[in-house]
């Protein structure tokens, strides 16, 4: 009797496990993450910081920091920021410690390059997003951290980023843009209750992180601002991004890992990421984007419950040819669109190389992208799916979409255009191109089998 028992228990066990596996993307926002409270606590004030918006305080957050190291093994601590307007230039956390903004606080950037730390580029990216060689650090830093949070009572970080914005269309940059928040390496992080303004380029950035949970952030650029991005999970694993709103100049929220050779070598893709409950503005890109540096892979993901508006496009799966990797097992679905360029773009032939030592004949994989129960109101494109001839895109289905189109009814009519795609559809409205009609297309057979 006892061996049975164990038999069936060893059996629930797996089943229970294989359970869990399965779910994947759905459980990253399930575990309910909150800051938790630090036994110990000290103001930025006790470090000489004046928060009148003229006196540089980066001296002060970097002294605080450091002091608050000793109390990484006394169960963390919480770097308090009062009601001020705090300018600092770039500065690193800690383990084990929660940067809080009081409400009516505000960390300004400062406006001085002098004042922005110097790093390397990524080793996925091999080189700066704007420019060839070094980056600008970001202003609040996360190396190599475990357990972080910085939070608050709706307290404010505004990069202030139009002097960053004229210096790259004016052309007169001397590294790469900084971002506003970057994680790198790290593990545990939370970032909750902020509101993010005018970042330089992104607003939140994690790359190369694990266990990355983005609740309740406000993050707002000016719809001119050139290609400023809210929330990038870059090569980056159970990512969850839910009940926020994000208004930016290019992409709301772009999933990425690594460019071309670099990315395929360091080969660290984005997995299991739960986006949900979020409100997104993309003036002149896409409210939500996979890609186009995408050359670690990028899967797993779930976006559900989310609200597009007054965007150039919905949902963007880009990539081009040299970058390799892959975009595959994609689930979008609850989706509200309204006043959306093109409601979804695929395109296998977007974007620049960081060099030319890119192999053409890295082909992407673009696979098993489901779209579904979606709705959208003044749409002017419905898709635009283009792969290439070496790598079409495959298993593509769409379900219980209806788009109501500023040209319904123009004999010009061309919701839909289509090359190099196959997949399948039902009860989509327009109607999709003939290549996503089929009932029998690649995805039904596989799925058959």
């Amino acid at each position: 009797m006892p061996v049975m028992f164990c038999q069936v228990a060893l059996v629930l066990l797996l089943a229970l496990s294989c359970l869990v596996q399965s779910n994947g993307a759905g459980n990253v926002c399930d575990l309910g993450r909150r800051p938790s409270s630090r036994p110990h606590s000290v103001s930025i004030l006790e470090f000489g910081a004046v928060g009148d918006g003229k006196t540089l305080n980066t001296l002060a957050f970097q002294n605080a920091v450091f002091y608050l190291k000793s109390f990484a093994d006394k169960g963390g601590a919480q770097l308090y920021v009062p009601p001020g307007r705090w300018l600092t230039g770039s500065f690193n956390l800690t383990s084990h410690l929660t940067l809080f903004l009081e409400k009516d606080a505000v960390i300004l950037a400062s406006q001085d390059p002098s004042h922005w730390q110097v790093a390397d580029p990524l080793p996925s990216y091999g080189r700066g997003i704007d420019l060839p060689g070094k980056r600008y650090m970001s202003l609040i830093n996360g190396y190599m951290l475990h357990d972080v949070v910085v939070t608050g009572d709706n307290g404010t970080i505004d990069g202030q980023g139009l002097f960053w914005w004229d210096r790259f269309n004016s052309h007169s940059l001397k590294y790469s843009r900084p971002h506003l928040v970057e994680f790198v390496s790290s593990e545990n992080v939370i970032v909750s209750n902020i509101t993010f303004l005018n970042a330089p380029e992104y607003t939140i950035h994690s790359v190369y992180c694990s266990h990355v949970y983005i609740h309740r952030v406000t993050a707002n650029t000016s719809p001119e601002s050139p290609y400023t991005v809210g929330i990038v999970p870059d090569s980056s694993d159970n990512v969850c991004i839910q009940d926020s709103t994000i208004n930016m100049g290019y992409d709301a929220i772009s999933l990425k890992s690594g460019w071309d050779e670099y990315g395929i070598s360091y080969a660290r893709p984005t997995a299991n990421v739960q986006i949900r409950g979020v409100h997104l503005r993309a003036a002149s890109g896409s409210s939500i984007s996979f890609g186009s540096e995408m050359s670690g892979g990028i899967s797993d993901v779930v976006v559900l419950d989310a609200y597009m508006h007054n965007s150039l496009s919905g949902i963007a799966f880009r990539t081009t040819k040299g970058r390799g990797g892959y975009i595959k097992e994609i689930d979008v679905s609850n989706i509200h669109m309204v006043n959306v360029g093109t409601a979804f773009i695929a395109n296998g032939s977007f974007g620049t190389h960081p060099d030319s030592g890119f192999d053409e004949n890295a082909f992407p994989l673009v696979s098993h992208i489901r779209l579904h129960d979606i709705v959208g109101e003044n749409i002017s494109i419905a898709g635009d799916f283009f792969g290439t001839e070496e790598s079409p895109f495959t298993s593509v289905a769409l379900s219980n979409i209806s788009l109501s189109m500023t040209n319904s009814g123009s004999p010009d009519d061309d919701s839909w255009r289509c090359l190099y795609v196959d997949g399948s559809s039902e009860s989509v409205v327009p109607e999709p191109c003939y290549e996503l009609r089929s009932y029998e297309s690649s995805y039904g057979r596989a799925e058959a089998l």
